[in-house]
């Protein structure tokens, strides 16, 4: 077997592992009950998911451009999605939408209550 023919194989596997990921993902969102286990649902396994799907695209593309590219996309989605999970999840918790009674800690409450 080639290294070209490795790449690719190892490139659709991770396609499809992306792909899988990514629809998990999708199912926790409507599934899950809660906010905070939605904005779990949608950040965790759904970054992983675009990870691998742009890990697979780069092994079977395999040129400079759309290696950048891909870099590109790969940064991005490290830095957004963290930060949107946070935004989401204090914007919840001041909304009261979020079961108190759920959390293990609460560091965000008041300590005068």
């Amino acid at each position: 077997m080639s290294a070209g023919t490795v790449a690719d194989w190892l490139g659709g596997l991770a396609l499809v592992a992306g792909a899988l990921l990514s629809l998990a993902a999708g199912i926790g969102v409507l599934r899950f009950p809660d906010v905070l286990d939605r904005m779990h649902a949608a950040t965790k396994p759904q970054v992983l998911g675009v990870l691998l799907l742009l890990l697979g695209l780069a092994l079977r593309l395999r040129t400079p451009a759309d290696l950048g590219m891909i870099a590109l996309v790969g940064i991005f989605q490290l830095a957004t999605a963290p930060v949107a999970a946070q935004m989401i999840g204090r914007a919840a918790y001041r909304s009261g939408r979020v079961n108190r009674e759920l959390l293990d800690v609460d560091q965000l409450a008041d300590p005068r209550r």
